[in-house]
This record gives C-alpha cells, sequence and structure tokens, in this order.
C-alpha cells in the first residue's frame, strides 16, 4: 500500500521485533503480485490474492491469478466477497456476486482457503450482504438433492475477515467452519462484544486491516502490523481470559486455516 512508500522496512522490522507474523493480503491482481514478491523477500510473511469488490474492472479474468496459486507463499485467495455500502447499485451488486463465485470456485479447486470482505449498504440494511454470501456459500456446501454437507467434508474454508454482523451471522459462519477475524474496531466500538464472548477462542483470528482501522491507542493514525497486539490484548479482555493464552490460540488457528510452515 502506497501508505508504506516512506518507511516499508522499518514498519515491517517493528512488527518482526513484536514477534508478529504477516499476511499480505491482496485487493487487486497489482497488489497481489507485490504481495507475493515482498512474502518471497521478507521473513515470516505470506501472501494472498484477491480483489476487492469495488475494484473489479471491466476486463476482469479470474485465470489472471490462476497461476500465482502455484507459488507455495501464496497461502489463500482473498480479499474476495461483496460491498454493498460503496457499491449501492443493483447492476454492479450482482456484477460482485458473479466474480464472488468465480474466486470462490478457484479457490475450492486448489485446495485454498478464503479471506471474505463483508461490507453492509448502511442503516437499515444490517444482514442483508452477510444472507447474500451465506447464500452464496450454499453452492458449495449442499449435496445436489438439498442435504447439507458435514463441516470438513467441504473444499470452501476460510474467515469472515473484520466481522461486523450480528450473532445470527456469527453463528451460521461458526456452523460452516469458517473464523471470524477481529481488528482495531474492537477497541473503540461495543456493539461486537457479545459476539467475542460467545464464539470459541478456536474460531477468532487476529488482524489489523492496516493501514487502516488502528485501534486504540493508535486511532488517527496509520495502522500497522504490530499494533494487532491491541486487539489480542482487547479479546483477552472480553474473554477473561490470559494475553498469552489468546495469543497461542489465535496463532494456532491462522497456522491451521492458512497452512503456515
Amino acid at each position: 500500500m502506497e501508505q508504506y512508500k516512506e518507511d516499508r522496512e522499518e514498519m515491517l522490522k517493528r512488527a518482526r521485533e513484536a514477534g508478529v507474523l504477516m499476511i499480505c493480503v491482496g485487493t487487486d491482481l497489482e497488489t497481489s503480485k507485490q504481495g507475493v514478491e515482498f512474502a518471497h523477500k521478507y521473513p515470516n510473511l505470506w501472501a494472498t490474492i484477491g480483489l476487492h469488490p469495488n475494484d473489479i474492472p471491466d476486463d476482469f479474468d479470474v485465470m489472471a491469478y490462476h497461476n500465482m496459486l502455484r507459488n507455495h507463499k501464496v497461502v489463500a485467495v482473498g480479499e474476495v466477497g461483496l460491498d454493498y455500502y460503496r457499491t449501492p447499485e443493483p447492476k454492479k451488486q450482482k456484477k460482485q456476486r458473479e466474480v464472488f463465485e468465480q474466486f470462490i470456485d478457484l479457490a475450492t479447486k486448489n485446495n485454498k482457503p478464503i479471506i471474505v470482505h463483508a461490507r453492509d449498504a448502511g442503516k437499515g440494511s444490517t444482514g442483508k450482504v452477510h444472507s447474500d454470501i451465506l447464500g452464496i456459500f450454499g453452492n458449495w456446501t449442499r449435496l445436489p438433492d438439498g442435504q447439507e454437507l458435514e463441516i470438513g467434508n467441504s473444499a470452501l474454508r476460510g474467515v469472515a475477515h473484520s466481522f461486523t454482523g450480528n450473532m445470527d451471522d456469527a453463528k451460521k459462519y461458526l456452523d460452516l467452519g469458517f473464523y471470524l477475524g477481529f481488528n482495531g474496531i474492537l477497541t473503540f466500538a461495543r456493539q461486537y462484544d457479545d459476539v467475542v464472548k460467545y464464539i470459541p477462542l478456536e474460531s477468532i483470528l487476529l488482524e489489523t486491516d492496516a493501514p487502516f482501522l488502528s485501534p486504540k491507542p493508535y486511532r488517527g493514525k496509520r495502522n500497522e502490523p504490530a499494533y494487532v497486539l491491541e486487539v489480542a490484548k482487547k479479546i483477552a479482555e472480553l474473554k477473561n481470559e490470559s494475553l498469552e493464552k489468546v495469543i497461542e490460540q489465535t496463532t494456532k488457528n491462522c497456522q491451521k486455516l492458512f497452512s503456515l510452515v
């Protein structure tokens, strides 16, 4: 991202010194390619390939991403998904759903997890984007006769990134075996506290969404990977667990989902 062009090396060094491992998330074809390059250049760094739903080009071709999946440092497809907040037009939302399905197909056929972006249109529309995503997931988790597959028997797996859904949404993702990703939002917004308290620690991933969504006490400043510790602290507080346990378990979760070695 452009926000790191002046001090990328120093930022990555701060993360390493803090004991933070990083996954560089692709948001379009170019950043996906750059992420793969970074993953080979820097230690403790992996990459994903994806396309933010608000940035779909007219000449989109999912196969442009295919060859990158063969790279051993590429651990997931994402972020991909639906964004009805910045894209309110029904025609463009339909295009988002079509592209999302192509990426899910790419991920499942290559045995890769997905990082899911989901943002609702705003006030009065809570739940629609998650409903649409979960409906799409049904194409990969139902047998031809309509029966549901058991968790673990579907190639579809992943994480709902920057989760801001309600308790019902959370339960449905968990029923599919998905993880929920939490970031700096937890440190300054209280509406997700009950979800964090409810879901098992074994289903939580930590993230930053850097350079955005800086946690307290860094709000208003550029976010960076080292700050993920603040998210861990908040989850430990909400779940009444030790910080060490939260770090240990969420690290195991990340290693398991993304097959990190």
